[in-house]
């Protein structure tokens, strides 16, 4: 696997925060876009996924692809950004390898469309000679994961949006050489 390019770590106060980071990191993304979303159960994914369809201008309405495994979200053509490219949301939590992902026939819509997998970190890469990669942790306490004296990681209460996220994006591929200017610029800081 390929070395990032660059690496930003981020930290969002609410699940609005989270919602307008992302909807400014929609407003850069162009078709044939590949996107990786990786963390664990609440901590924002499909949060992040609303924003980015907000900044792409498509349909509302985004929620996750859990059973389904991929939404297409077209975009409107009355939108902020009409003509623009829609969004293909995919939830590859119950798929177990990039032959699975290749069944789902991504490349039908890769180059025009923006394509956002959930839980696609060691699946999707063959896709795309570039790729953003984008972690959401969700932190309790300011002190990360809650974990048992076994070193279970404990299970969040998915309706507690409002607490502090840490996002780090990772930009692979030629196009993503250079890290996005939202991201530094963003007053939520960056690295």
């Amino acid at each position: 696997m390929s070395e990032a390019q660059w690496e930003r770590t981020l930290t969002v106060t609410t699940a609005e925060h989270t919602h307008a980071l992302a909807a400014a990191v929609g407003g850069v993304l162009e078709a044939g876009d590949l996107l990786v979303l990786t963390g664990e159960l609440g901590a924002g994914k499909t949060t992040f996924t609303q924003g980015l369809g907000e900044g792409l201008g498509v349909r509302a309405g985004i929620i996750s692809p859990t059973f389904v495994l991929v939404r297409i979200h077209p975009n409107l053509p009355d939108g902020p950004r009409p003509g623009g490219p829609d969004l293909v949301h995919v939830d590859a939590y119950r798929l177990d390898s990039a032959a699975e992902i290749d069944d789902i026939d991504l490349e039908n819509t890769m180059d025009t469309a923006v394509t956002v997998v959930e839980w696609g970190r060691d699946r999707v890469e063959h896709l795309s000679d570039s790729r953003l990669e984008i972690d959401l942790h969700r932190a309790v306490g300011g002190e990360g994961p809650t974990a048992t004296a076994d070193g279970d990681v404990l299970d969040f209460d998915t309706d507690d949006d409002d607490e502090p996220r840490t996002i780090v994006f990772r930009g692979f591929g030629p196009r993503w050489a250079e890290a996005p200017n939202i991201l530094e610029t963003s007053e939520n800081g960056g690295n």
